[in-house]
């Protein structure tokens, strides 16, 4: 019991200290990566020469902490996560994510354990909890934050329309569009337009952007912009039309929506239902219940079903998820 206490205020202290770091305090990885890629590109026609490999080795090795590389090792795909980090528009690396994760873990697991649960199953359940929270909330943050990005997205076309039409350039309107913007579009516009100063083709800075964003709102964007560069038109009304089937796109996605709400709140109640029933029963009759914390059968038993449970739950979110 004593060195269960210890590991639960150990897991107790290390969490709260964890999430004070990852959200808390700038980050310097955003600004050796711009220094990365300024090298980069100042050398990048003469085919990077020795003294630039050494300076963008050097950076490099400072970059990465030893933290940092042993998430990197320990994450599958490192790089398809810190993509999903990044669209969060929030100061968290790979090596606060990973600190997270282990901070709820052995949280969750001290916290079963105290409670008398068995060693294999707090350390299942609380990988579980551990990884799957933390995977949630990023998901819930980039939903978030696309949609808001997506929601003011027309706005910003229509204030290049305007510019381009008062016979402002494309790179300036990209710079009037970061300045007066507030929200995800203007950040994004903003690290265009930062890239563009570095040396960047716009054409380079708008692609890396739609890649890390992911949406098909910008996407189009990116391609309107690539087609008329090739060839020619009126940008002004182009991008305006544009504007106009991004905003029935959204009343569209809307219209689905309300249409699918009844079957959304159908699934949700079904599957949120036997766990409702679970906890009721067990509040009422503790005894009862209390084998599925403490029999193996009962324990597999219960995994088993949360997995079929998962499963049908995830064949019902599909079924009401509709793309446009």
């Amino acid at each position: 019991m004593t060195l269960t206490l210890m590991l639960l205020g150990l897991g107790v202290v290390g969490m709260l200290g964890m999430l004070y770091i990852a959200l808390s305090g700038p980050s310097s990885g955003k600004a050796l990566k711009r220094r990365i890629e300024a090298v980069r590109e100042r050398h990048g026609a003469t085919g990077v020469p020795a003294i630039a490999n050494a300076q963008i080795r050097k950076l490099l090795s400072r970059k990465d902490s030893k933290m940092e590389s042993l998430a990197s090792n320990l994450i599958p795909r490192p790089a398809v996560m810190q993509l999903r980090l990044e669209k969060t528009g929030r100061k968290i690396t790979l090596g606060r994510y990973a600190m997270i994760n282990a901070g709820i873990v052995v949280t969750v697991a001290g916290l079963m354990m105290a409670r008398g649960a068995p060693v294999l199953l707090s350390l299942m359940f609380g990988l579980f909890i551990g990884i799957g929270v933390p995977h949630f909330v990023i998901g819930k943050m980039i939903t978030k934050r696309l949609k808001l990005f997506t929601a003011n997205f027309p706005d910003a076309i229509e204030l290049m329309v305007r510019g381009l039409r008062s016979g402002l350039p494309i790179t300036e309107t990209l710079t009037i569009v970061s300045g007066e913007i507030s929200g995800p579009v203007g950040i994004e516009f903003r690290a265009v337009s930062d890239k563009m100063k570095i040396g960047l083709t716009m054409d380079a800075a708008l692609q890396e952007t739609a890649d890390r964003l992911g949406t098909p709102e910008f996407q189009f964007f990116v391609i309107t912009l690539a087609i008329q560069r090739e060839t020619g038109g009126n940008l002004a009304e182009t991008l305006s039309n544009l504007a106009d089937v991004l905003r029935k796109r959204a009343q569209m996605k809307l219209k689905i929506k309300a249409m699918s709400s009844e079957a959304k709140a159908s699934a949700m109640i079904v599957g949120a239902l036997p766990f409702i029933v679970f906890t009721m029963v067990y509040l009422l009759n503790p005894n009862y219940m209390g084998g599925f914390f403490t029999d193996e059968r009962l324990i597999v038993a219960g995994l088993g079903a949360m997995v079929w449970m998962g499963i049908g739950v995830a064949i019902m979110a599909k079924m009401v998820n509709f793309e446009i």
